[in-house]
């Protein structure tokens, strides 16, 4: 299976293309369309198409030939499949080491990332997940 290092994801194009055919099957005009939409910004054809060459040489996606036009579908294979969990895996690590020091835990066990329910105990303010916890704390 190719590594981290044989192909590089190093910007959020590189990333958002992964997360959506590890959704499903598309074709190269609609990861553009789509990638335009969520990511609010112009992305052009240079941005995608040397991507999923990259991805195809190294045997991480595959596509069919569909229609009257030979649009081609891109889809994982099972080697894309696995190296997408494994890129998933460790954004989420990093994901967790950003959110982490946000996170605050009731004293029910609920851990809150925001929002929840302050309450003054003892002179201190504590952070509950919600009115209930804080009216049940003594």
């Amino acid at each position: 299976m190719p590594s981290m290092a044989d192909v590089k994801i190093n910007n959020i194009v590189k990333f958002y293309t992964l997360c959506l055919l590890a959704n499903e099957p598309k074709h190269g005009y609609d990861l553009i369309q789509e990638l335009k939409e969520k990511l609010e910004r112009k992305i052009s054809a240079s941005n995608v198409y040397p991507f999923l060459d990259i991805l195809r040489k190294n045997k991480l996606i595959k596509f069919d030939k569909i229609g009257k036009r030979d649009k081609k579908t891109y889809y994982l294979t099972q080697e894309g499949e696995k190296f997408t969990k494994q890129m998933f895996s460790k954004f989420g690590d990093l994901i967790n080491l950003a959110i982490e020091p946000r996170i605050t835990t009731c004293p029910c066990g609920c851990r809150i990332y925001s929002g929840g329910h302050t309450k003054k105990v003892r002179g201190k303010a504590m952070k509950f997940c919600c009115p209930h916890c804080a009216k049940m704390y003594k």
